[in-house]
This record gives C-alpha cells, structure tokens and sequence, in this order.
C-alpha cells in the first residue's frame, strides 16, 4: 500500500427515520467505522458521513398515527439515531438529514441539470388512488391476490409465493393498506429518469472494478432485460420536497436519499472551512469516495445514483462495497424469537466492543450473509478478548507495577527483541487485510500473534522467576517484552475495539499508533493496572433476548392491510385433468430459506433418488426450516417447472391450514417410503 496520504469520503447507507437502530444496521456501520478507524491510524485525510434518510410515504403516515409533524417525528428519530451510533462509537464526522436545505438545494440542482440535459422525460399514468384517503398508492401500500398464481395477501410489486412481478394495477382485488377500501384507477403525468440512455456508461462503470465481482454480475441481469425509465415523482400528499415548476408533485424519496450523501458533506463544510465540496464532488475529482452499503439496496446504487450523477456532472463513487444480511442463531432476525434486538437493548447489557468484534471476525469483502450465533457470540469474546489479549496484560502487568514501580527494562534481549519484530513485521499483511476489508483474516492473524505471545509467557512463568532471588533482569525483560507484546495487539485490534483501546492507552500511558510500534517501549513507566474488560455470560444474552420479546408485544404496530379477500371458487375441471395429478412421497433432505422472501422456504425432494427442488410458502409455519429435514411429505411430482424471481420450482408439496403459523405439510402414514405412488 502507498504511504501517499489520500483524501477520502465514507458513507453508510441513510437509515429510514420511521424506526429503531437493530443489530442488523450495526453490521455496515461497524463495517464501515473499522475500515475508516484504520484509514485514520495510516495518517489518511479521511471523512466518515451518514444521516436520516426522512421523506416518503411511511414516514407521513407514521406520524399522523403519532398525531405530530412529520418534521417532529424525524428529529425525534435523529436523536434517537445518533444516540444508538454514537453508542457503539461509530466515529462520524457529521450525522445529518436529507431533510435539510443542503439537500433541496442539492436535489434541485441535480434534477434541473438533467432536465437541461434532457435526461427527464414526461408522461400521464394511471396509478391505484385511495379515494378515502386522498392519495395515490406506493406498490407497498396496495395489497391483493397474485395475478400469476392467484396468492392472497400480496403486495403490489411482486408476489413471495411464486415470485412474480408485476404492476399495482395487475393485482386481484386489490386493497389500500391504508383504509382497506377498494382504490381506484386515476390519472396523473409522472417524470421520468432516462436512464436507458446511460447504458453503455453503466455497463462499463459496473464491469470496472467498482463492484465487487457477485454484485457487477448482479448487474447484468438488468442489463439483460433492458434498463427502464425511473420514476422519480410522487403525487400530493406527500412528505418530501416538492419539485420545481411542478406544484403537486415531490421528489420520489430515493431521488434525494443518496443525494443525502452530498449535502451531509455540504453541511459539513459549512462547519470545516479545511474542507471543499467541488474537490471532492467534481468531475475527475483525485480524492476517493466510498459507499458501504446492503445487498438489498443495489440496483439504487449501482444504477440509478451513478446515472444521476454522470448526467448532472458530478463525479461517480471510487467503489461500492456491499454486505449481506444479519441472521440471529441461524434465521431471520425476529421479534416473537426476541432476536430482532435494538441498538439500545443490547447496550444496556453488553460493551460496544463485544459486537464489533464477533462481527469483525466474520466479515470478509464478499457479501455473504453474517449469522450472530448468541452462544459462540458469549464464547468467542471471553476466549479472545478477554483470555489472549486482556489476559496477556494483566499476567506481566502485576510484576512490572510491584517490583519496578511499572517501569519496562531499558532495552529488550536478543531473542525478545527478535520476537518482538515477528510481531511488527506482521503489520504489513495485517494492513492489507483491513484496507481489503478482509476483517476476519485479520483477526486471524492477530490471534495468531496472540497465540505466540502467551506461549512465550507460559515458557518463560515469570510467575517461577520471580520467586528466585538474584532474576530480577530476567523478570523485568519477560514481562516488558509481554507488555510490548500485548501493545502491538492493541495497535492491530484498536480499529475494531475502540474502548479497549482507550482503557489500555491509559494503562500503557502512550497512544497506539500503527507507525509507533516499529519501536518497542522501553524504558518506559506504565499505569498500574485495573482489569481492561469483563467476561460476558449467557445469562446476559437470555435477559436481553426476553426484553426484546417484552418490547415487540408492547409496542403498538399500525394496521397496514385491509380486510381479507374472500378468493372465488376456480373454474370447475374434470375428473380426468385431476387424474392427471402424479402424487408422490417425498424425503425433505434439505431445507432453507430463500433469500429475499421472507414467506418461501427452499425444499430439496428425495423421491427414492430422484431430486427436485420446490419452493413453498411455509416458512411462517417453519421458523426453523431444519426442523422439516427428514420428514416425509407429499409432493406434486409431475407439476411442470416453473421459473421463479429465486429460482426453478420443479414441483409443490401439499399443505393445509388457515395459514400463517397454522400450516401443516401433509406427511403419509408411518410405512410410506419416498418415491411411493399416493392413490
């Protein structure tokens, strides 16, 4: 890596202002912090930015339900926000709102400069509209049956049944999530971001080392299916900012939501005069800009925001760095299970330290999904946190405060100081591993450094040497070079263990800074020593999951959907088509879950050694997918495949039950066996 101090900008994704800091935020924001933390210690110029994301309909509705101002609701929610960062020491530079000044005036520049540029085009639609209300409706705010496979309860953008998309106005019955009346078709003229006409700068912007390799291939998809104009306004009522010359009409919240990231910077500037917007935001601007964002958010941008910014002459990001999700003990995070934990809860339980690690040792520059499992959660922080590196300190630590007044030995011997450059020349693969984001390689390694400096300790039993007479030189020089030892960890590990850090720099009484440690401290008085971290337990861990249930019970969720639908009978068939049905005994030999959905479970079928795969909408009957593995079911075996959003379903297994978690897989008598025919 280049010594050349480089001028960098970081965001995290703009968190929604109509709810709770969770664990799963935590993931980007730690992600991100560490990689900024580390930027910082190389001596980099660095800017970590972030702020509400505020406008659109859920927030408006939200606080009518609250009976306050929109405006009320997303300053309470900011310092709410703020708090829960600050409490696991994300260190941004500036936390703001795309409410603000910066940001109209920002989103208004964009869109006049593409307006200019011809980039925004016209036309009348037809939209569902709640008459009751007011209002047209967001596709999420539109509920009915699947037009594909008839599915109830489905909202207007795409079925989770059999993954199909479609448009709001396509639905069976469609119904306001809203009133739960019946909306009808209205007219109203829409503008339009062309972004098919920055395909060709995407495609080669998307394939250029900005995305990582699974999300630019991600990409390609749209690409295969041609890019379409975006809709970038919204319709009266409406929390956002209205756009020029166009009363009635506001900015579509994910136009201004990213820009979000420009007048954050903006703000502060405003505050820093060190700081230039147009250096960093110009075209072919030299400093870098970094985005961490969630997998579920990438086509906004890694298509959409690129697009905007080339068409109004702003500089593009240098990359986009994109994780997966967070599942708690294996599955999605959930509030009955209490494991959909708030920011807040955990805090009242556990150090901000403690997260950040067990993350840190499971992230990796892909984008995988990240399981916080609660029992290795409470063994891992007490083994390596508080066993190999605390533990290093406090075993050398006692020796140098009582029979040397906690001064370190003037020099380190041959074989010490030998043992102390393996742990600085380690520095250099350590560093890469953090600027690659590569967290959990370097926690491997530092482990590993962590390893051999308690087997030095446990070699060399200072606790032995200072029961003879006559070792005092032999005892401080074990014990220094221990202490050195623990300083070099505490260097490697202070991007992710921030307090830690703090507390050991008191007790080391000198700052850890990655360059520093090419010297050991010698000579050198240190602070008498208080225990650095605590253990955790599981009792902890089982307090805090049963607040988390108390919490999701008491607080009071809006109703979001209308009344049931009442399906129609089907047109009637003939006994001869429902001959044609082939059932079948099936062994389910694998079970999962599907990502995106949050009602399909992926079913692997053994029907005596021949496989199909299936996708069913169970998975609010079975939280625990591996509880199906072994079962025997019945299965639809002679079904044609269909293609789904998430993949082929080669088959549907039978199920009945009123639904939710009140669905059960029809299993055969005790003596079937798979593949059997079922008459």
């Amino acid at each position: 890596m280049s010594n050349t101090q480089r001028k960098i900008l970081v965001t995290c994704a703009l968190p929604y202002a109509n709810g709770a800091i969770h664990l799963g935020h935590m993931l980007e924001h730690i992600q991100a912090d560490i990689w900024v933390r580390f930027q910082r210690m190389r001596n980099h110029q660095i800017t970590f930015l972030c702020a509400d994301d505020t406008h659109g309909t859920p927030v408006m509705l939200k606080a009518q339900q609250l009976g306050i101002s929109p405006e009320q609701l997303i300053e309470q929610v900011n310092i709410e926000h703020r708090t829960d960062f600050d409490g696991f020491n994300i260190s941004f530079d500036n936390y703001y709102s795309t409410h603000s000044e910066e940001n109209r005036q920002l989103s208004e520049c964009i869109y006049t400069r593409l307006k200019q540029n011809n980039f925004i085009k016209s036309r009348v639609i037809s939209q569902l509209y709640d008459a009751e209300k007011g209002m047209f409706l967001p596709d999420r705010f539109v509920k009915g049956s699947c037009p594909k496979c008839k599915a109830p309860d489905q909202y207007g953008d795409n079925c989770e049944v059999c993954g199909a998309t479609y448009a709001p106005t396509e639905l069976i019955d469609p119904k306001s999530v809203i009133s739960g009346s019946t909306p009808v078709m209205k007219d109203s003229e829409h503008f339009f971001f062309d972004l098919p006409a920055f395909s060709d700068m995407l495609q080669n912007w998307t394939t250029s080392g900005a995305l990582q390799e699974q999300v630019a291939n991600k990409m390609q998809e749209w690409f295969s299916v041609g890019l379409q104009q975006w809709d970038i306004s919204r319709d009266a009522p409406y929390f956002g900012f209205e756009i020029p010359d166009a009363k009635g009409k506001y900015f579509y919240v994910w136009l201004d939501a990213p820009i979000g990231y420009m007048s954050a910077f903006k703000n502060l500037c405003e505050k820093n005069q060190d700081l230039d917007f147009d250096e960093y935001w110009q075209q072919n601007s030299s400093t870098e800009l970094y985005h961490f964002i969630g997998k579920d958010i990438v086509n906004f941008h890694c298509l959409f925001w690129p697009a905007m910014l080339e068409g109004s002459h702003f500089r593009k990001p240098s990359r986009i760095f994109v994780h997966g999700y967070v599942t708690v003990d294996g599955a999605k995070m959930s509030k009955s299970r209490g494991t959909f934990i708030q920011a807040a809860t955990y805090l009242k339980y556990f150090e901000p330290d403690c997260l950040r690690y067990y993350y840190a040792a499971k992230l990796s520059s892909r984008i995988d999904d990240i399981d916080l499992n609660l029992e290795d959660f409470v063994q891992r922080v007490n083994t390596d946190i508080v066993n190999k590196i605390v533990n290093l300190a406090s075993r050398n630590a006692g020796f140098i405060n009582k029979r040397f007044n906690g001064m370190l030995s003037e020099d380190l011997a041959d074989d010490n100081a030998t043992l102390y450059q393996t742990f600085v020349t380690a520095s250099q693969q350590i560093a890469q591993a953090y600027e690659d984001r590569e967290y959990s390689k370097a926690i491997r390694d530092i482990l590993a450094l962590a390893d051999m400096a308690n087997r030095y300790i446990d070699e060399k039993a200072p606790w032995l040497v200072a029961k003879k007479e006559g070792n005092e030189y032999e005892l401080q020089q074990i014990c220094s070079t221990g202490i050195n030892l623990f300083r070099v960890l505490m260097t490697y590990l202070k991007p992710v263990l921030p307090s830690l850090a703090q507390r050991s720099e008191a007790f080391l009484n000198c700052q850890l800074e990655w360059d520093a440690i090419q010297q050991p401290l010698l000579n050198h008085q240190i602070a008498t020593f208080k225990a650095l971290f605590n253990r955790i337990d599981m009792d902890k861990v089982n307090t805090m999951v049963e607040e988390t249930k108390k919490l999701a019970m008491s607080v009071q969720q809006p109703v979001l959907s209308g009344p049931l639908v009442q399906e129609p009978i089907q047109d009637t068939i003939k006994f001869d088509d429902f001959a044609k049905i082939d059932l079948r005994v099936a062994l389910i030999s694998q079970a999962e879950f599907v990502e995106g959905s949050d009602k399909l479970l992926k079913l692997t079928l053994d029907l005596d050694g021949q496989i199909k795969h299936v996708f069913s909408g169970i998975r609010s009957a079975y939280p625990d997918p591996t509880q199906l593995v072994g079962r025997l079911t019945i299965m639809v075996a002679n079904l044609a495949p269909r293609k789904m959003r998430f993949g082929i379903s080669e088959g549907m297994v039978l199920a009945a039950g009123p639904g939710n978690k009140d669905i059960f897989l029809l299993s055969p008598d005790s003596g079937a066996k798979p593949g059997m025919s079922v008459k």
